[in-house]
């Protein structure tokens, strides 16, 4: 949670800035992170992989095979990143231009996502080493090296960004440049700290065509779940943008100001549960495995939720942090009260989606989040928002209903899946155990 505070901070910094130039440089920044978010779900999913393997296999002590997931993993999210190096270079402004912004915007945008796209390897590398690591039950050293690498990041978005002290004032460009350090020296830093046997997991030759083949089937439905919701985010961008400019910049301010206030703690209990089901799993415990998860989801319950109830009442106020646009502000704290309202349900859907990760089933939340996000949030938003006219109402109720929807599919597969029984076959098939 430490870890993401800052994580999230750094995001939040990045559109505090942008707001001190115009709401389209708010716009531009949040259109080309629809595109960064490509990278960052390969990176997750390959996590998701990496974390489920690694707590499984930490807690049948099986570490020879574990460091062979590791390396795998950091490997495969190295070489996955390079085609977005160069999609970055050569479509940038025209994938920010196809969503509909205009000129100027796409102009900016582009820019932004060619710089952070530059760093795609890096930033894949730096999440499966996290989670990796996590899955030892080790947070400690990526919340380390992440402190450190997102108040650098801080620093630099400030400085860059506004020219300040005897730094140039690069505006968008500074803010960029900032992303792609931080993203080089956390993957730097946790590489390092694996291969000079800083912490439990270490790396070793990859061999067993096993582990891999596993390796990617717990992977693929999390990059495809990441995906499929980052997809998503685009027709339901362009229908904010047909309301306005102002509108989907408001979308983007409501939007960070709920996840600096609720996704740090949503995202720290999620690596929890999928650490401690996972682990109960190699020790041969799936009762205290489902207990695990349904304690963490309670607490995120409580605690995210009341956050959430907080949010509601002081959406006015917070959104000023971020702009003095009068329209725009209007809207944003409209999205932020919605926000609010639905993070009980995203918090104990994320903390349920992690929990069956740590059981190796990727696929129930997969289906969870992509029947809400193209059913809710862009389906119930064209049609209540577009066709039948009601505007942006439309959009609040469909996130609003996406998250309700996603929890409800999450937490009907934990109760009566077979995630446990799957993970003990996978242990076995990769020797993790012995045959019963």
């Amino acid at each position: 949670m430490a870890e993401q505070v800052l994580r999230t901070l750094m995001r939040t910094t990045d559109i505090v800035v942008t707001g001190l130039f115009s709401p389209a440089a708010v716009a531009a920044i949040g259109l080309a992170d629809l595109y960064a978010r490509l990278p960052l779900r390969i990176g997750l999913g390959l996590g998701g992989g990496a974390i489920a393997l690694s707590s499984q296999d930490t807690g049948s002590d099986a570490t020879a095979n574990r460091d062979e997931a590791v390396t795998q993993a950091v490997l495969v999210g190295a070489l996955s990143g390079v085609p977005f190096v160069v999609f970055g270079l050569l479509f940038g402004e025209a994938a920010i231009g196809v969503l509909g912004a205009p000129a100027g915007v796409a102009a900016m945008g582009g820019t932004y996502l060619a710089i952070i796209f530059a760093t795609a390897p890096a930033r894949h590398v730096a999440l499966v080493a996290a989670r990796s690591l996590q899955g030892t039950g080790d947070t400690r050293t990526p919340m380390y090296v992440n402190v450190v690498s997102n108040l650098l990041n801080i620093g630099g978005t400030v400085a860059l960004g506004l020219g300040l002290g005897p730094f140039p004032r690069w505006e968008i460009v500074g803010v960029g440049v900032a992303t792609a350090f931080g993203n080089v020296f956390t993957a730097l830093a946790l590489v390092a700290a694996i291969r000079w046997d800083l912490t439990e997991a270490s790396f070793a030759r990859p061999t067993d065509a096993v582990i891999a083949r596993q390796l990617l089937a717990v992977s693929a439905p999390r990059i495809a779940e990441g995906l499929a919701a980052t997809v998503a985010e685009f027709p339901f961008n362009s229908i904010l943008l047909g309301f306005g400019t102002e509108v989907n910049a408001a979308y983007q301010i409501g939007r960070r100001m709920y996840q600096q206030v609720t996704g740090p703690l949503s995202r720290g209990y999620s690596v929890a549960s999928s650490v401690v089901v996972g682990q109960a799993l190699g020790e041969g415990d799936p009762v205290r495995a489902r207990f695990e998860g349904w304690a963490t989801g309670a607490l995120a319950l409580v605690s995210v939720g009341a956050i959430g109830v907080a949010l509601v009442f002081g959406a006015d106020r917070l959104v000023e942090l971020f702009t003095d646009d009068a329209a725009t502000l209007e809207y944003a704290a409209d999205f932020a009260r919605v926000y609010g309202l639905s993070a009980p349900f995203l918090a104990v859907f994320v903390v349920l989606s992690g929990a069956l990760q740590g059981g190796s089933d990727t696929r129930t939340p997969f289906v969870a989040r992509t029947t809400g996000m193209f059913g809710f949030m862009v389906g119930f938003s064209w049609l209540v928002g577009v066709v039948l006219d009601y505007g942006v109402a439309g959009a609040y109720a469909g996130i609003f209903l996406y998250y309700v929807w996603s929890l409800l599919v999450v937490g009907a597969g934990f109760r009566w899946g077979g995630w446990a029984a799957r993970a003990a076959d996978m242990m076995e098939e990769r020797g993790s155990v012995e045959e019963a």
